[in-house]
């Protein structure tokens, strides 16, 4: 990676992961004049929450995630949180596509696979509502093709290990997407940070941020290089925080008025992973089931199939747990070290509003490993203990927003924080933030690059055919994106 040498830039991107990765390669294609500054900490990109172990849902696309099609007190199902994550997973695969086209980036199949999404619930509650989801969603053209059963041997053709040794008497129920995908997006940082390298980025890798001031018109990043100690400074007009974790401190290190009242909960997890070759070949899905009462999204159980560095994996997890730590690699006193007097009353108001999530953490961290093997032999009855082995998923910090009524809000989704006058901004929050990044990241064009991006229109739309559209209202071109994006990307779509 490069040497800090530089003191002057266009804007600083801080974090090389997903976020930072796919500003930096927009910003190539609309600016490639620009000098771009990319700031890691690790020596390596991609290597926290978008690494494919780290990263708690690949592809999410809302095929098959059941906490984004919430049931209403009525019994229906509401599919526009669903439809919304799919249409801008559906911007990301555009942009993608385009960089394949145009020999960006190389090679596809090294970060996305064809992988069918399936959600499989048991019990008669469970089945009524899967299928009023099914019904809800698959007269959209986004998910026409998804198929719904309570057939056990439909099932074992689609997901042989779930209905393996199952009593067929077992009430259950399962849809099935096709068009569902495995993103390594550690994979796919590493490609966009090259191509934005090629144009003319600077990443720079070993660089802690250490701390973010105003100079005049212009923001001073420090930062501390790992290997020496040495400190530099860019200045630049224009800084974007996507340090996952690590945003929340350093939005708070800016002073902008924007980031007061914020806090977050780090959440931490664990997978099981399988290590026997002949188990992994025979299961191709991603299998999502109910969350635990409680349960935060990234907590929902799921048998899944991933590719991480090229080789094909099958885990099932993620068991949630605890650490006050805001990055996998960061620090036992992030938490103590966020909490500030002006969102003090946000972080004590959010607790007893969240007793559930308290009592399902506390059963995570005491649950035995016998237990959570259990909890994979719901979804893998055959699994046998001697064929998995435990790993240690990434962090989580779960935005605590400031609420005019209730002082302080949990959230479960991503958030975008951007100054008045937009020269700062940052993402807070978890998932789906990766498989969205393409659609937040434009949002902060338009946040942060407002006397740019009416020119840039006609370039955006190169990149993103459907960009400011829904394709869910056209659904001739909706297939047609998809039809398009797969062949690019080299996915399946019949």
């Amino acid at each position: 990676m490069a040497d800090l040498d530089v003191t002057r830039a266009d804007a600083v991107l801080i974090g090389g992961g997903i976020a930072s990765a796919t500003l930096a390669a927009l910003l190539s294609e609309l600016e490639p004049g620009w000098r771009i500054v990319v700031l890691e900490k690790l020596d390596g990109l991609g290597l926290e929450s978008s690494d494919g172990w780290n990263n708690a849902g690949t592809g999410h696309s809302a095929l098959c995630e059941l906490n984004y099609t919430p049931q209403d007190v009525d019994g229906s199902v509401s599919p526009a949180k669903a439809i919304s994550i799919n249409e801008q997973f559906q911007v990301s695969r555009q942009f993608w596509s385009h960089l394949v086209e145009n020999d960006r980036i190389g090679d596809p199949g090294t970060f996305i696979h064809s992988v069918p999404h399936m959600s499989f619930v048991h019990g008669m509650e469970n089945e009524d509502y899967l299928r009023r989801r099914h019904e809800a969603l698959v007269s959209n053209p986004l998910f026409d093709r998804m198929e719904f059963t309570t057939d056990h041997a439909r099932l074992a053709e689609w997901a042989p290990l779930v209905t393996e040794d199952r009593p067929v008497t077992e009430t259950i129920a399962a849809t099935n997407s096709p068009d569902g995908t495995d993103v390594d997006f550690g994979a796919l940082t590493r490609q966009l940070l090259n191509f934005a390298g090629r144009v003319g980025t600077t990443v720079a890798t070993g660089q802690e941020v250490i701390d973010l001031r105003r100079l005049g018109s212009d923001w001073g990043v420090m930062a501390r290089s790992v290997a020496d100690g040495s400190i530099s400074v860019v200045r630049a007009p224009r800084v974007f925080v996507g340090a996952g974790g690590n945003a929340l401190p350093l939005l708070q290190k800016s002073g902008i008025e924007e980031i007061r009242g914020f806090g977050g909960f780090p959440i931490s997890g664990q997978w099981l992973r399988c290590t026997d070759p002949e188990v992994i070949a025979r299961h191709d899905a991603k299998v999502y089931g109910k969350a635990a009462v409680g349960a935060p999204p990234m907590s929902v159980p799921h048998l899944d199939t991933r590719y991480i560095g090229g080789q094909r994996a099958l885990m099932f997890g993620p068991y949630a747990g605890w650490s006050p730590k805001f990055l996998k690699t960061g620090s036992y006193t992030d938490l103590f070290a966020s909490i500030k007097p002006s969102n003090l009353t946000q972080m004590l108001a959010v607790a007893p509003p969240n007793l559930d999530l308290m009592v399902y953490l506390v059963s995570q961290l005491a649950a035995s490993g016998k237990q959570r093997f259990e909890a994979l032999q719901e979804y893998m009855p055959s699994a046998r203990r001697e064929d998995w082995e435990t790993v240690t998923a990434g962090q989580r910090v779960q935005v605590i927003a400031p609420d005019a009524t209730k002082h302080g809000v949990l959230q479960f989704g991503t958030q975008l924080i951007t100054a008045a006058d937009g020269s700062i901004g940052g993402m807070l929050g978890a998932s789906p933030g990766a498989s969205t990044a393409t659609s937040i990241m434009l949002t902060v064009l338009e946040r942060m690059f407002p006397e740019h991006i009416d020119g840039w229109g006609p370039k955006i739309a190169q990149l993103v055919p459907s960009v400011g559209t829904r394709l869910s209202d056209d659904p001739e071109v909706a297939h047609r994106t998809l039809e398009r994006t797969a062949a690019s990307l080299g996915l399946e779509h019949a």
